[in-house]
């Protein structure tokens, strides 16, 4: 098309269309996220409901389908991607949400409401057990002609078992939409659907953004867990480890000074301690008490102290190392050549 034709061809759009859809380029350029909701199906009066609900968070814009696409196709930057879904009795949703809180919100709002025939079944429909609170009547009849296993039983019909009476995907009969409405069952929801979001550069489908939150969350908070712990034990320093890989090597120093016995000024308060406990807990063992000096006598051995985790493990190399020692000193006594080996390695 040349460009006097485009030129011609857009001078017999008609006023209030260029001025709609100005007014929904508008629209897309105020959200950071921006849908397309299905609205079929739904009331007036209820979808009215459902935008006075949504006021503040999120708004919901209504056009027709050919306006709407041209602003899609007009603002570009993405947003032409979500022509796909202009189809049917559509809407356009705008808010500075995330699309996940958009999807959330939207799932809450809905509503159960009855079913009419010639519609296709949501789900499967099960009429439950227990009594209708209907006089016996013709009544018992119809429930037993869309399949419910019903009966007259002390003066009421009842459903004497759960009775599974359509599949998910088959069409409502005028008999069995009678049945439900007269029992109250409610086998559909009403709402907004989000047929697809853009956000970010990104378009996001329902089957996206349907995510248990409080289980990703878990999910991310078990991954940060893990990650800070193997960050620690690998002594490997971030801002979140850091402070902890100090207070854990702090730690360690302090329990290793303690049983080397350093005399270090911040270590001595810890070490006279240490040795008073030692020493009283000798003198507790002498029976001579004229032995004793006066003021260790009748003392009694102070109560065991828990060693620290720093502790333990000092003890465990210890241990390690005299066993190393008294194997090398086997080695000695058996052959004697270890120094040979070394030196003929070492020249």
């Amino acid at each position: 098309m040349s460009e006097s034709e485009s030129v011609r061809k857009t001078e017999t759009i008609p006023e209030w269309k260029r001025i709609e859809v100005g007014e929904l380029t508008d629209f897309l350029e105020r959200y950071s996220s921006v849908g397309v909701v299905d609205v079929a199906g739904i009331p007036s009066r209820q979808l009215q409901s459902m935008r006075r609900e949504l006021h503040g968070s999120a708004e919901v814009r209504m056009s027709r389908n050919t306006l709407t696409v041209r602003a899609l196709e007009e603002v570009d930057d993405g947003l032409e991607d979500l022509v796909d879904y202009v189809e049917g009795q559509v809407a356009l949703i705008g808010t500075n949400d995330n699309p996940f809180a958009l999807y959330k919100e939207l799932e809450a709002s809905k509503t159960p409401a009855p079913i009419n025939a010639g519609e296709v079944a949501p789900n499967d429909i099960v009429i439950p057990e227990g009594d209708t609170g209907v006089d016996p009547g013709p009544f018992v009849g119809e429930l037993q002609q869309v399949g419910a296993n019903a009966r007259i039983m002390e003066g009421s019909i009842k459903v004497t078992e759960d009775s599974h009476v359509l599949d998910e995907g088959e069409v409502v009969s005028e008999d069995l939409a009678n049945v439900l409405s007269e029992l109250g069952i409610e086998p559909k929801e009403v709402g907004l659907d989000l047929r697809g979001v853009f956000s970010e550069g990104v378009l996001f489908e329902p089957d996206e953004l349907a995510i248990d939150v409080e289980e990703y969350r878990a999910d991310i908070q078990s991954a940060a867990a893990g990650a800070r712990n193997l960050s620690i034990n690998a002594v490997y320093p971030t801002d979140q480890t850091a402070s902890a890989l100090l207070a854990k090597a702090t730690g360690e120093a302090k329990a290793l000074g303690l049983f080397a016995a350093i005399e270090d000024p911040d270590l001595m308060p810890d070490l006279v301690a240490k040795a008073d406990a030692q020493l009283r807990s000798l003198a507790a063992q002498i029976d001579d008490e004229e032995a004793l000096p006066e003021e260790l006598r009748g003392v009694e051995a102070p109560a065991a102290q828990p060693e620290t985790d720093e502790e333990e493990e000092s003890a465990d190399e210890e241990e390690e190392a005299e066993a190393d020692a008294e194997a090398d000193d086997d080695d000695d006594e058996d052959g004697g050549d270890g120094g040979e080996g070394l030196g003929a390695m070492f020249g």
